[in-house]
């Protein structure tokens, strides 16, 4: 067993993501073992969707506002 210092916000935030029954060293071996996500992992999701639709049109409006000035 170590003992380590960390500021006080830090301290804060660890208690907010400490679950029912978690040790401070159990929140800190979840969140370093938290798998990473690629940006491929989001490739295709919005296809087809209502999302992708406004951000297309919203691009392209502000293209245009662009040319204009």
């Amino acid at each position: 067993m170590k003992t380590i210092t960390i500021r006080e916000e830090i301290y804060e935030k660890l208690v907010k993501l400490k679950r029912e029954g978690e040790s401070f060293s159990d929140v800190i071996e979840r969140l370093l073992n938290k798998p990473k996500i690629s940006i491929r992992f989001f490739a295709g999701k919005l296809e087809d969707s209502e999302a992708l639709k406004y951000l297309e049109e919203t691009w392209l409006k502000f293209r245009k506002n662009i040319k204009l000035r």
